[in-house]
């Protein structure tokens, strides 16, 4: 199976304006920008044909193409990361079975969530779109919860059904608990890791679909597949004692730092 890695990124973000150049120091003292790790992170996952990095700021090209990535350049209309995979579709010069869209803020995803990610897809040729979902350690979801004590937003949760396709997503905690959770507790909540796989006609159908009211509410763009009857599998990885953690606010910079 053909596989093409996007990285979408984008200067403008409403929560952390230049996100993608932001500098994070490794316990190694080298500092690199949450783009160069996630494009590093990228280049790390096995059987993966290339790996591009879109944008529409010339900032983030410059700085994706003195590190040696590949950059497609796309439309500023891009409204999500989904969006910008589906407008580099148009300008790519080689086609794949599968496209999977590593978002930029997530430089500590391990190889091997996306490798099990393009695993699922390959057994399953009826699954049109999937995402990795993380059961909880009790460190992770304290943070969920606090995020939201203080108004912020944080991680991005998970429901599926038995055959686990994805009921909803959030940026609440859902299922709620009401608890906190001690470590080695099994904790009923997933955390959705930032990664999708797509089949070209999965992408291509996304674009034609209007804005619904839950993706609009939620600013969660994977919610107009599930609004538009598109199921979308979630598989679970297991996170093998790594911690996972999206740079979502300037807070989570010190998150970062202290486990790369």
């Amino acid at each position: 199976m053909k596989t093409i890695i996007l990285i979408p990124a984008r200067y403008a973000s409403s929560r952390y304006p230049g996100k993608p150049l932001v500098m994070l120091t490794g316990r190694d003292g080298v500092p690199k920008s949450l783009i160069q790790r996630s494009w590093e992170a990228a280049k790390g996952v096995a059987d993966v044909t290339s790996v591009y990095v879109c944008t529409d700021d010339e900032r983030i090209k410059a700085a994706a193409e003195a590190f040696g990535a590949q950059v497609i350049m796309t439309a500023e209309s891009c409204a999500n990361g989904t969006e910008r995979c589906a407008d580099a579709l148009q300008h790519l010069t080689e086609e794949a079975d599968l496209y999977v869209n590593l978002q930029g803020d997530a430089p500590l995803t391990p190889a091997w969530f996306i490798e099990d990610l393009i695993r699922e897809m390959k057994a399953n040729p009826e699954v049109q779109m999937a995402t990795p979902v993380l059961r909880c350690d009790a460190q992770t979801h304290a943070n969920f919860v606090e995020d939201r004590l203080h108004g912020r937003v944080g991680g991005t949760t998970a429901v599926f059904d038995a055959q686990m396709n994805a009921l909803y997503f959030s940026k609440e905690v859902i299922p709620y608990t009401g608890k906190r959770f001690a470590e080695g507790d099994t904790i009923p909540v997933f955390h959705h890791v930032g990664v999708y796989g797509y089949r070209a006609t999965a992408l291509k159908s996304y674009s034609s679909w209007p804005v619904g009211p839950l993706e609009t509410w939620e600013g969660l763009e994977q919610l107009r597949f599930l609004e538009n009857g598109m199921p979308i599998r979630c598989v679970e990885v297991d996170g093998r004692g790594r911690v996972f953690w999206e740079l979502n606010n300037p807070v989570d910079v010190a998150r970062i730092e202290s486990v790369i």
